[in-house]
């Protein structure tokens, strides 16, 4: 059975997929060539998207809050953290999907299918499913490989967290501050920290984050949040409303040496995330912009995703953080104390001149960083 066939098959309907098809359904240039999305699970994961950007944004009607003002909080130092002229932005998974969904389906270019692939022919251009084949002329893979676990070469930590969407009973949150990262409840000898999204002055996202080699049992994140709301926000009055967790590498394994000539690998699965955060919203809008124009100028949809430059960046910081995961609060309170956030925004976008890296990088000057540097050979 040959089974049908697309123009784009893109496997995997979450942030990439989706945003992929919606930029390529919008675009004239590919008016009427019909789009697949397969995927195993169209279901929608609790899930909240964070990013930074200056002004209005193409998002901004699904952002359920935004601020412009953070804090970061070390066991003896509190720093507050200016935005302007940026904003945080929060999106929820479900607002993202419901309205992505609708748009694509009313296009009449896109067809959900659900399946789950195991392999992508190149040979006879099929992404071979459980439930059938489906022939493409170019394929947008969002599978991660495996692959980067076993590495020994590339740094992989992992973010892992539990957020607890709580109401209370008393106005203990400050609905026009967030903050960024809060050391004072932490995991011994790892880098730790809680992470709070405040929507009102009786509602927010408290959640607690990992970044560290190891991942770690359900009941941990509970303790240290219970710790939190008592110790810190000084109440156990609280109802939850809702749960999210989740793992997501940060790894500077080259995803991206996996694009051919017939696939592109996009999202976690094509090195989307950034490394050294876990960012990967605005990256996300970004790579695809360049898939789209890449395609229109006659060059490979993969070419020049990835700044290997800032790859290099990363790869260093996160072997210092891999090596030395009980320093995690005193490398991120440099960060912090001695950058703007608009410096800090610029670089983690990967806009600033090498003049201004290094002044980011001076400032977190040590040891563990002139070690990284040799150990990964860059």
């Amino acid at each position: 059975m040959l089974g049908p066939t697309y123009f784009y098959v893109i496997i995997g309907g979450g942030l990439a997929g989706l945003q992929l098809a919606r930029q390529l359904s919008r675009d004239v240039f590919f008016k009427g060539k019909k789009i697949a999305i397969i995927d195993s699970d169209f279901s929608v994961p609790i899930k909240t998207w964070c990013f930074w950007e200056k002004g209005t944004g193409k998002w901004d009607k699904l952002v359920s809050k935004s601020w412009k003002n953070g804090d970061f909080y070390a066991a003896e130092e509190k720093v507050d953290l200016n935005l302007s002229p940026y904003s945080y932005k929060m999106i929820k998974a479900a607002d993202y999907h419901q309205q992505l969904k609708k748009e694509l389906e009313e296009s009449g270019d896109i067809v959900f299918i659900t399946d789950e692939i195991t392999e992508i022919d190149q040979v006879t251009l099929k992404a071979k499913g459980r439930n059938g084949n489906y022939g493409a002329t170019h394929f947008f893979d969002s599978r991660v490989d495996p692959a980067y676990l076993e590495s020994k070469k590339h740094t992989t930590i992992f973010q892992h967290f539990k957020g607890l969407e709580v109401t209370t009973k008393d106005p203990i949150f400050n609905p026009e501050v967030f903050t960024m990262m809060d050391y004072r409840i932490k995991y011994e000898n790892a880098t730790s920290f809680t992470y709070i999204l405040p929507v009102s002055k009786n509602k927010a996202l408290v959640e607690h984050t990992f970044f560290t080699p190891f991942l770690t049992e359900d009941k941990v994140y509970d303790d240290l949040l219970e710790k939190y709301f008592q110790k810190i926000l000084k109440t156990d009055d609280y109802n939850i409303e809702s749960t999210e967790t989740g793992v997501i590498p940060m790894t500077d394994f080259p995803f991206e040496e996996e694009n051919t000539l017939q696939i592109t690998k996009i999202g976690t699965g094509g090195g989307w995330v950034k490394a050294s955060t876990g960012y990967s919203f605005k990256n996300t809008e970004k790579r695809i912009t360049r898939i789209i124009e890449n395609i229109k100028s006659g060059n490979l949809p993969g070419e020049n995703l990835i700044n290997k430059r800032f790859r290099k960046y990363d790869a260093i910081f996160l072997d210092v953080l891999a090596q030395n995961n009980h320093k995690g609060e005193e490398i991120f309170s440099k960060f912090y104390s001695k950058n703007s956030p608009q410096d800090i925004f610029r670089y983690l976008d990967e806009e600033t001149s090498i003049p201004e890296d290094l002044k980011i990088m001076f400032s977190l000057y040590s040891f563990d960083f002139i070690k990284s540097f040799f150990r990964k050979g860059i």
